[in-house]
């Protein structure tokens, strides 16, 4: 007599390793570093923000408690992907003003 498949599998992605330079995650049995650098929202994470993934899509990873949606694509190539933010800075306008453009 043969079993039945139990279900689908829940989550084809996990946090394998956390190190002082990046985030080591495991999607479909490869193994793919986020550097802190490339990827800035995990550098001042807990272990636990960090360790709780989902996959909400074939191509996505969410980290719910960061709220960090990402393209696996962007994951395999980041040089691909420059950051972009609509934050605001904390600093006041008339500081920002003075200071010279960066370069």
């Amino acid at each position: 007599m043969k079993s039945a498949q139990r279900g689908r599998r829940i989550s084809s992605a996990e946090v394998t390793n956390v190190s002082p330079t990046g985030v080591w995650v495991l999607v479909d049995q490869r193994e793919i570093f986020l550097a802190f650098t490339d990827f800035p929202w995990f550098a001042d994470a807990t272990i636990r923000q960090i360790s709780q993934l989902d996959r909400p899509s074939p191509h996505h990873l969410y980290w719910p408690a960061l709220d960090v949606d990402l393209a696996l694509e962007s994951l395999e190539d980041p040089a691909k992907y420059p950051l972009v933010s609509k934050a605001r800075s904390n600093e006041p306008e008339i500081l920002r003003r003075s200071k010279p453009p960066s370069v």
